[in-house]
């Protein structure tokens, strides 16, 4: 079973690892065959290639927690808002990830729910 205080600390590494604008950072949480679909619906990308692509484009967004990281078994369920800059415009999304981690406490599932109704700024 992975640690919840491990499980913790990895949400708030996610978040650092934005603000420090490093994908390496990112990709080291996640396990090598993990899976990430964000938005839930877009379709699953797998692999430390694919996801390493995927933040390429993500990074330079900022992350701001909006409550504590919720734990049970091996999932964490955790709310956020990002903003980021697209086209000279700062716009912002409301987000609840969700991670599933193994045993050696790396993310092996995230899932990123959100939708039009959280998509502030763009129009």
């Amino acid at each position: 079973m992975p640690d919840p205080e491990k499980m913790i600390a990895a949400v708030h590494a996610y978040v650092a690892a934005f603000e420090a604008n490093s994908t390496d950072q990112i990709v080291a949480l996640f396990a090598p065959d993990a899976t990430v679909e964000d938005p839930v619906g877009s379709g699953v990308i797998q692999g430390a290639k694919a996801i390493r692509e995927f933040y390429a484009k993500a990074v330079g967004a900022r992350l701001v927690l909006e409550g504590p990281v919720r734990v049970t078994q091996e999932y964490a369920a955790f709310p956020f808002t990002v903003f980021a800059q697209v086209n000279g415009k700062e716009v912002s999304v409301e987000v609840i990830d969700t991670f599933r981690f193994n045993d050696a406490n790396q993310i092996v599932e995230m899932r990123a729910y959100f939708g039009p109704t959280n998509m502030h700024g763009f129009a």
